[in-house]
């Protein structure tokens, strides 16, 4: 008995000889903060040990402290964007350093696989030029790094993965939608950019949400062993979140882009009070305020395709870039990229992902950064006007009026009291369009490509289309 208490002991005291300073996978070489912020660090060593932080771009040295489990964490103050920087990190008995460390703008990109699908596209699917953008990607001043898949039932707290200087190397693995937005933000305001990616195809929204934010939606059962996890784990309420976003959480940054939605359609009654739900609470984990959130509407594609047999009207996902629409008139410092240009019948994952991650750019630009000068947001529907039997559909956010580039406009149906929809002939005017139909003398509500699958005919003048639409609530 004695002999194994001083055998215990023995090992005790080599494991605390031997600990060592452990940095998180996020806080590694090449890495990208967010400039002119207080940003969080953390790690682990011995507990209760004394931890010096030194920055190299100001000379200065911060002191923290392990608490009983060795977890530490500080906030480094971070100058206007620059470097490379080093930081070191160090207790009594070693040091680490971080090398390479640019200081820009850092953004969080997540969904599902139209954020997933990198550059060089999924197999046997492409991405439009995302070869010829490989070839050219070469950029010091673009890092990014990748979550990997994770579906757990607790938070983890690292994940295995590094930070990358974007090249032909690297880039291809890498989402095309985020490579999109922070390309243009690098070139456009000539600063270092990061983009931090954390996404799962498949995805439902609750598996972003951890069980405090899914309380009050009582049809969310929350998994309590891994057999539940077996089938689609990535659609498990809170699975992604304790997997993937969990190590992120208080990482510095200037923003979050987003592009999910395809896995809830079934249930879009339900989608703006998540997505509400959702980001204010992030937003409430970073504890930076209401940090800019923008986000791509899901493109049309033909769902009924998944519901041979048992295909219902609530499952035309019209409904849910409705609830997508309403978001983002609820969500305070949010925007939302229309995607119904890019939409193909039969393929979920658009080959053109350029158009949602500039347009999630053109957001951030102007709303964030305060650049203007050309048009960031799509023409939304205003008001409509009823005239013995037509209709004038006006619309907002409209600033150089709206245009069909000269072609016929068939995507829009009147109906009257009967509730009973006909197409409807329609008259492009400046800002809006006036719509009859011989088959609807008092007409009451107007409907715009408001199907599973259709393809956008009126945009603005910039080129950004107006979302599918209603005026009724039937």
């Amino acid at each position: 008995m004695k002999n194994s208490i001083i055998t215990f002991f023995l090992i005790l005291g080599s494991f605390q000889i031997n600990a060592k300073i452990k940095l998180p996978a996020l806080f590694s070489d090449n890495m990208m903060l967010q400039q002119q912020s207080n940003v969080p660090i953390w790690g682990w060593a011995d507990k209760n040990q004394s931890i010096k932080i030194k920055t190299s771009w100001d000379a200065k040295i911060y002191q923290v402290k392990a608490d009983e489990t060795g977890k530490w964490k500080i906030a480094l103050k971070t100058p206007v964007a620059g470097g490379p920087y080093t930081i070191t990190v160090s207790d009594a008995k070693e040091t680490k350093s971080i090398k390479n460390i640019l200081i820009g703008e850092v953004w969080l990109c997540s969904g599902q696989s139209n954020m997933e699908m990198p550059l060089k596209g999924f197999p046997g699917q492409a991405v439009y030029k995302g070869n010829e953008l490989i070839v050219h990607s070469t950029n010091k001043q673009i890092r990014f790094i990748t979550i990997p898949r994770a579906t757990v039932l607790t938070p983890n707290e690292d994940f295995e993965g590094q930070w990358y200087t974007a090249g032909p190397q690297t880039t291809g693995n890498f989402s095309a939608t985020a490579w999109y937005f922070g390309s243009l933000l690098q070139e456009v305001l000539n600063v270092p950019v990061g983009l931090i990616h954390v996404s799962y195809g498949g995805s439902s929204m609750e598996a972003w949400m951890n069980q405090e934010m899914l309380k009050d939606f009582t049809n969310v059962k929350i998994p309590t062993t891994k057999e539940e996890l077996a089938k689609d784990p990535n659609r498990v309420p809170t699975t992604l979140f304790n997997g993937m976003l969990s190590p992120v959480i208080g990482y510095g940054i200037k923003g979050c882009i987003w592009y999910q939605g395809e896995s809830n359609y079934e249930r879009a009654g339900q989608y703006k009070d998540l997505m509400k739900k959702m980001v204010s609470s992030w937003r409430g984990l970073w504890g930076q305020g209401d940090f800019p959130f923008y986000y791509a509407q899901i493109a049309p594609f033909n769902y009924a395709q998944f519901h041979p047999k048992d295909n219902k009207e609530e499952y035309n996902s019209a409904y849910l870039r409705e609830a997508q629409l309403k978001a983002s008139n609820e969500i305070s410092n949010s925007g939302m990229a229309v995607l119904m240009d890019i939409g193909e019948e039969n393929n979920i994952h658009p080959i053109h992902k350029e158009a949602g991650g500039t347009r999630l750019g053109y957001l951030a630009l102007t709303k964030t950064y305060g650049i203007t000068g050309f048009e960031f947001e799509s023409p939304e529907y205003k008001a409509m006007e009823i005239k013995d039997n037509s209709v004038t559909v006006s619309f907002d956010k409209a600033p150089n009026g709206i245009t069909s580039n000269g072609k016929e406009v068939t995507g829009f149906q009147i109906a009257g009291e009967d509730k009973v929809f006909y197409p409807a002939k329609a008259e492009v005017r400046r800002k809006s369009v006036v719509l009859t139909s011989d088959k609807v003398i008092k007409p009451v509500a107007v409907r715009y490509l408001f199907k599973d699958f259709a393809e956008a005919q009126i945009f603005s003048t910039g080129g950004l289309p107006v979302s599918s639409f209603r005026t009724d609530n039937w």
